[in-house]
């Protein structure tokens, strides 16, 4: 189109109304503000639109050059100040309706490769934009949120703290920029609230939803490290900060809130989002000084339990690490003894319970499993006798694990050990409630079948535990019937445990003896191929077949296996030893 025509078409709209500008005449703008920046004319662009002579028909059709704009913006041409200058300019004249809206098709058609250049070029101009909204401010600024939350959460979260420092995909740059969005439109719902403004309440949830959503997507998978306050930490911050300043009441979104059944208007505040809140408060202490003192530690650890069992189910390291982290903060504050047994029948700490035992024994990740186990030992410790004596119970009858029963009969051991000290006599360990947890410790479930390699931790432990009790023998003889039933449960076990050991002792025995006449054979036979062709016999050793394993890794195997059985009869042998000498020894 030659300049002359296209000096036309502008008279004639200097001279035309806003109102009689016809659908042809938004593409004719569109068209020529394109070829402009086609042309590498994004200078003239800018002029044009800042003549005032222009700025009407410009303030009514320019909304239609935000797209061609942000393009050349994201695409860091040399232009990008001048198209970033005709953006802020746009923004200042047209109808600010307009810019929202077009701003928002805009960020829902955005490409996965552009998500964080167009929310950084975005934001500064649709805060603009709302800021001179005259009326639904709050509806407008919720849709945005909304809009600018869902391509925050297509980006990637930075696993280390290298990858969130170097933050190749802008996640880090597009929090701190949102932070500075929100900002304003916080201070405004205070003012309303304050002057009593109709749309207080709609700019508030607003608000409060994408605080929400936030601190699911992206900062529960964050690592959010106080000694690193990153980006991503200070956007944590803020959200804190931003539900503080809207009044929005902590203890009703944490406590109560988790206490009652969760209702359909419920939706909008997801359980990720809330255990991540309580994670923030009571872990990182991100506004804890805004949160009521008046609660007591039991009732905060009773409230934190369905966070807590949320994060530990999850299949994520990074929300497992902050289950563990809140459930330690949560005990750390309550006396040791004082959680009643009451807590025991709460299905989320059944919940808690059961997660933390499937980390511990499936979970891959060895400093999880340490770090359930610090856990486990933190919360037997709260456990007020009766509590413990339930909860050893349980874990004994559903743990089907011999190096977590193990874990749990040293722990009976050390309340028992606990019980006998002066003012601590407890008949949960030292009276008629210790037989029943020694006739979940004494036992052999598959009898003289058992496999004692598989068992070693439990049996081992086990023998500790009778070893304790027969030498503690007299302050166990003044609780009416508990002696005579250790010693029928002592005396039950041992037998079967003998049994036990002398078929295994046998069984490894006789592969020792197979695998050298094997390895005999397989010299003889080709010396040469022998590594190569040597066929070794598949032997059971704690459930896993070792065939295609090295001889003499094998021979290893199960010297150590009879190694075992040898301390366990020494140690049968030492509790029957102890036996004899008490009964020889006049009791007082």
């Amino acid at each position: 189109m030659n300049e002359d025509r296209v000096n036309a078409i502008i008279q004639r709209w200097q001279r035309t109304p806003d109102e009689d500008l016809k659908p042809e005449d938004y593409q004719q703008f569109r068209t020529l503000g394109s070829a402009c920046l086609a042309e590498g004319a994004s200078a003239q662009l800018v002029q044009f639109l800042e003549d005032k002579k222009n700025q009407g028909f410009a303030g009514s059709m320019g909304w239609t050059l935000l797209e061609p704009l942000l393009k050349e913006v994201v695409k860091k041409e040399e232009s990008s100040h001048h198209c970033q200058a005709a953006l802020t300019q746009l923004t200042r004249i047209c109808c600010p309706n307009e810019l929202v809206h077009n701003f928002l098709e805009i960020i829902k058609d955005t490409g996965p490769s552009v998500i964080s250049e167009t929310i950084l070029t975005v934001i500064p101009h649709l805060q603009t934009a709302l800021l001179r909204l005259q009326d639904r401010q709050a509806a407008s600024v919720g849709s945005v949120l909304s809009a600018l939350h869902t391509q925050l959460a297509r980006l990637p979260v930075p696993y280390s703290w290298q990858q969130e420092e170097a933050d190749e995909y802008g996640l880090g740059r597009c929090c701190s920029a949102l932070a500075a969005f929100t900002q304003p439109f916080t201070e405004e719902a205070v003012r309303m609230k304050q002057s009593g403004h109709p749309e207080h309440e709609e700019m508030k949830m607003e608000l409060r939803n994408f605080c929400m959503r936030s601190l699911r997507d992206p900062l529960l998978d964050a690592e959010l490290n106080p000694k690193r306050k990153s980006s991503l930490w200070h956007f944590a911050a803020e959200i804190m900060l931003t539900l503080r300043a809207v009044d929005e009441p902590l203890p009703e979104l944490l406590l109560f809130h988790s206490l009652r059944k969760r209702s359909g208007s419920d939706s909008a505040q997801s359980r990720e989002s809330t255990a991540c809140l309580a994670f923030l408060l009571f872990v990182r202490l991100i506004t804890i000084d805004s949160f009521p003192a008046v609660f007591s530690p039991v009732f905060v650890l009773q409230c934190n339990m369905e966070h807590v069992g949320l994060l530990l189910s999850s299949k994520k390291e990074s929300h497992v690490l902050k289950g563990m982290e809140l459930y330690k903060k949560s005990l750390e504050n309550i006396p040791d003894h004082s959680v009643p047994v009451g807590l025991l029948e709460l299905k989320s700490l059944h919940n808690v319970s059961q997660n933390l035992r499937r980390i511990l024994l499936d979970c891959p990740l060895q400093h999880l499993r340490e770090s359930g186990l610090q856990v486990l030992q933190l919360s037997i410790n709260k456990f007020d006798a009766e509590a413990k004596h339930k909860f050893f119970r349980c874990m004994l009858i559903t743990s089907n694990h011999a190096g977590l029963e193990g874990y749990i009969i040293k722990n009976i051991r050390k309340q028992v050990e606990f019980s006998m000290q002066p003012g601590n006599a407890s008949a949960w360990f030292l009276g008629e409630g210790l037989v029943p947890l020694l006739e979940l410790v004494l036992c052999l479930p598959k009898g003289s079948d058992t496999d004692l390699l598989n068992s070693m931790d439990k049996v081992m432990e086990s023998l500790n535990l009778l070893r304790y009790l027969v030498l503690r023998e007299n302050l166990l003889r003044n609780a009416a019937g508990v002696w005579g039933e250790v010693c029928r449960l002592k005396e039950k076990y041992l037998t079967i445990l003998r049994v036990c050991i002398s078929l295994s002792r046998a069984y490894y025995c006789t592969e020792v003896m197979s695998l050298k006449e094997e390895q005999k054979q397989k010299a003889k036979e080709a010396k040469d191929a022998a590594r190569a062709t040597r066929l070794v016999k598949s032997i059971k050793v704690k459930q896993e077949k070792v065939s295609h394993v090295p001889p003499e890794v094998q021979h290893q195997v199960l010297q150590s296996a009879l190694v075992t059985f040898d301390l366990m009869e020494s140690l049968i042998a030492r509790i029957e030893e102890i036996a004899v000498e008490r009964l020889r020894t006049p009791q007082v």
